[in-house]
């Protein structure tokens, strides 16, 4: 069995890639980062090291190393007799992978086992993206020939990989806890051997439930850590006034997933629970900076914070503290970062409505508008 994984980052080596090299596959890394690429192909290891209860380390050896920029020939050669093929990526960066994708399924031949591809991206049905992005290469005529050459697969995943130490090199340090849920049914009758992923028959409750409590929980503590001027995520949750507001959240967002995908009140409230632990592992350095990155992307219309929102707006549910992070996100000021750079300088030209229709992808009449309008306002008052 052979796997492709492009994204040889820390999410890629700590998560996908150490547990496809566990489930046996001859396990080749693609990126377009020269020096992490060239770091990776001339070490024969790395070591994924886990905090936590029950943690210990995990060495990913026999894996290759390829420079999906400038040698995309090497990189057709491996993904020609590929089982697998899976990213981790950002799903911007989708659209980048999918010539690559398109050629070598254009390759394969027809009588050869299809190909699986599956996006391992923190977004709703990331596969079907990817898909689309293949699709658009290809014509009306030639798609369904193209098609029938893969399988394609959403997936959600769950593991926190925290910002490393400058001197980890290959090393990846982890949390214990980790979840990789694969849709079943496009599978059919076989279905890709991966002991460490559960394979579910419909993904939606998951990824639902994993973007509203992990993601908004996580970029809620982000936000509302950095307002009370902390540095670190467990530091933030140890703060008695972040950890109401991040439990005023993920109250919203559960009544929302209860309601929705029919988990029982405790099985959300054990879960709930369970997320909350993980943020509050003092073994786990993330800070507030990095997961409060990009906050216009977390501020859109199916993101952590407005997806769920607006849901329960239309449904008359309150949405208190859900606003109360949106005004947090919006006051994430890290010149570092240019989606912070950019907030700032949308928020200075744009008038409190337009902001929440661009931005938020909220329209005009809209339940939630009202709410998102008044918190664009104190957030521009204040200056």
């Amino acid at each position: 069995m052979k796997a492709v994984h492009f994204g040889a980052g820390n999410i890629g080596r700590g998560f996908v890639g150490l547990l496809l090299h566990e489930a046996g596959y001859e396990l080749v890394f693609a990126d377009v980062n020269a020096t992490l690429i060239d770091d990776l192909a001339a070490s024969d290891h790395y070591t994924v090291h886990e905090v936590g209860a029950g943690a210990r380390d995990r060495v990913v050896d026999g894996y290759r190393a390829v420079n999906s920029a400038t040698d995309a020939a090497l990189l057709a050669a491996e993904l020609a007799d590929a089982d697998l093929v899976t990213t981790a990526v950002g799903p911007t960066v989708l659209r980048f992978i999918a010539p690559h994708l398109i050629a070598a399924l254009r390759a394969r031949p027809a009588d050869a086992a299809p190909l699986a591809i599956m996006a391992c991206e923190n977004a709703i049905n990331a596969t079907d993206l990817l898909r689309d992005e293949i699709a658009s290469l290809s014509s009306a005529e030639e798609w369904p020939s193209i098609a029938a050459r893969a399988v394609f697969a959403n997936t959600a995943v769950d593991r926190i990989v925290p910002a490393q130490a400058p001197d980890a090199g290959l090393d990846v340090t982890v949390e214990t806890f980790f979840e990789w849920a694969i849709e079943r049914p496009p599978f059919g009758a076989v279905a890709p051997e991966i002991p460490g992923a559960h394979f579910v028959a419909d993904l939606a409750p998951y990824i639902e439930r994993k973007l509203f409590t992990v993601n908004t929980g996580h970029a809620a503590t982000a936000y509302f850590g950095r307002d009370a001027g902390h540095e670190r995520i467990s530091e933030a949750l140890a703060d008695p006034v972040v950890a109401v507001a991040v439990e005023q959240v993920l109250g919203e967002t559960s009544t929302l997933i209860v309601r929705k995908h029919g988990f029982t009140d405790d099985e959300q409230a054990a879960y709930r629970a369970k997320i909350l632990e993980r943020f509050r592992n003092p073994e786990l350095p993330d800070t507030v900076e990095r997961v409060g990155r990009q906050p216009l992307r977390k501020l859109g219309r199916h993101e952590r914070f407005i997806g769920p929102a607006a849901e329960l707006a239309e449904h008359g549910h309150p949405v208190d503290g859900l606003l109360a992070a949106v005004g947090a996100a919006l006051r994430f000021d890290l010149p570092s970062d240019p989606e912070s750079v950019e907030l700032r300088e949308l928020l200075r030209s744009r008038d409190a409505p337009a902001f929440v229709h661009e931005i938020t992808g909220i329209p005009a009449g809209h339940p939630l508008e009202q709410g998102l309008v008044a918190e664009v306002t104190r957030i521009k008052t204040a200056g």
